[in-house]
C-alpha cells in the first residue's frame, strides 16, 4: 500500500457509479481513508463550502452540466483539483489558469501522478501577502 495520500481530505465528483468506484479504489491504493464524494453540481457545492479538502477530482460533464461552479469554488478556496473526463480538452473556464486533466479511462499510474502534483501545489500554496 502507498501512503501518497495519507491523512489527506481528497473530494471527488463523478456521476458515473463505475467510475467512481475505480477512484475510489485507486485513491484507497494510494492511502487515502478520507473521500468525500459528489455527483451533482449543488451536492458538490454545498459539500465545498462546508469542508476543507486537500485536493479534489472533478469530472467536467455531469450529467449534461458543467463543473465550472465547482471549479471556481475550489479556486475560491485555494484547492487544486484536477479534471476527469472522457471528452473535454480541457478547462473551458475564461481566464482559468490550466489544469491537469485526467482522460478517461485513466490508470492507476497517471492517477498516482496527478494526485503527487497536486499534493505539491497544496504544500507549495502559499497566499498571497
Amino acid at each position: 500500500m502507498n501512503s501518497l495520500l495519507a491523512n489527506r481530505k481528497v473530494f471527488v465528483v463523478e456521476d458515473e457509479m463505475l467510475v467512481l468506484i475505480m477512484i475510489e479504489s485507486m485513491l484507497e491504493d494510494l492511502g487515502c481513508t478520507d473521500v468525500v464524494v459528489a455527483s451533482t453540481v449543488q451536492s458538490a457545492l454545498s459539500l465545498v463550502g462546508n469542508n476543507d479538502f486537500d485536493i479534489a477530482m472533478l469530472d467536467m460533464n455531469l450529467g449534461g452540466a458543467s463543473s465550472s461552479l465547482i471549479a471556481d469554488a475550489l479556486d475560491t478556496r485555494g484547492v487544486p483539483f484536477a479534471f476527469c473526463t472522457g471528452n473535454a480538452s480541457g478547462d473551458s473556464r475564461p481566464g482559468a489558469r490550466p489544469r491537469r486533466v485526467l482522460r478517461k479511462p485513466f490508470d492507476f499510474q497517471m492517477m498516482a501522478a496527478a494526485m503527487a502534483d497536486l499534493l505539491l501545489e497544496r504544500d507549495n500554496f502559499s497566499p498571497a501577502a
